[in-house]
């Protein structure tokens, strides 16, 4: 990442007009090959739908059920083609384990509030949003063929998915739920 920044400035440095100590002139053509290459480098991102984790949008219900999603997505994820080829096996070991240990709790907490009613919750809305969002990752990861570098992209991905998580385990404590957590 260090690299990137380092590369990008350099770039928008050198496509500052007439410069340096050798006196040419940078044409157009040259800036926009610079732009262009920035534009290269600035990975597209995955959509994570960041407005359902930072807004009050979210019925209790909708909240542990896209709380649910997100951590039964991540959970498979890391279990896909290659997940460990990337990664320190042990590490990634403990967080499936960490992963698999939310979802325990959050199963029962879902089972409570939400019982019978609202079956249709996982075709529709939020649901299907998070779904689409980790189809993504999952196409990204295919396109790339599980290449170490893609998995670590996924790995800066998930690091800010599962950030947001908290920020919907901290929605919930709010909202009187209790997902059995310290």
């Amino acid at each position: 990442m260090a690299f990137v920044l380092s590369l990008q400035m350099a770039l928008v440095l050198v496509s500052y007009g007439p410069g340096g100590s050798l006196g040419c002139y940078l044409s157009r053509r040259l800036m926009l090959d610079a732009r262009e290459n920035l534009r290269l480098l600035d990975r597209k991102g995955f959509g994570f739908p960041q407005q359902m984790a930072e807004g009050d949008q979210l019925q209790e219900v909708q909240t542990i059920s896209v709380l649910h999603e997100m951590l039964q997505q991540s959970f498979n994820l890391f279990h896909t083609e290659r997940s460990s080829a990337a990664w320190d096996t042990t590490l990634l070991e403990q967080l499936r384990t960490g992963l698999h240990q939310q979802l325990d709790d959050l199963d029962a907490c879902l089972g409570q509030v939400m019982g019978e009613e609202d079956s249709a919750l996982g075709r529709t809305g939020p649901i299907l949003t998070m779904k689409k969002y980790f189809q993504g990752i999952h196409f990204y990861l295919q396109e790339k063929e599980y290449s170490d570098c893609a998995w670590e992209i996924v790995r800066v991905e998930m690091m800010r998915a599962l950030s947001s998580s908290t920020t919907l385990q901290e929605r919930l404590k709010k909202m009187g739920g209790d997902l059995n957590s310290p």
